[in-house]
């Protein structure tokens, strides 16, 4: 079974290496405005659970890595999905904020 966290680094190297990742940020709107990870779905951690269906299909596909601003409510809405049956996802550990700091400086970080 995955481990419940990827690093930013691992979610990077998977990018570059063409693997099929469905990045979901669970932050909200006002959040999304001030910075976004390239390609990312928009879903708010309060809309997951209407979206359940969509992101287990989107599971059967692809690794769903699912971030925040720091990591917390992502690992939530993680172990969410894992309860529902949906195994092939993962919490990026330090949201965001790592993202910025580690991967890529141009992300604003607030």
């Amino acid at each position: 079974m995955l481990d419940f966290e990827i690093t930013p680094r691992e979610v990077k190297n998977k990018l570059d290496s063409g693997a099929r990742l469905l990045l979901v940020d669970v932050r909200e709107p006002m959040e999304h405005q001030i910075c976004s990870i390239g390609g990312a779905h928009l879903i708010p951690m309060n809309t997951v659970p209407a979206r359940v269906q969509t992101l287990e299909s989107a599971a059967d596909e692809a690794l769903v890595v699912v971030f925040c601003h720091h990591g917390v409510r992502s690992l939530s809405v993680v172990n969410w999905l894992r309860q529902q049956g949906v195994d092939n996802c993962q919490s990026m550990a330090g949201g965001i904020e790592r993202w910025s700091l580690e991967i890529d400086p141009a992300v604003p970080r607030y």
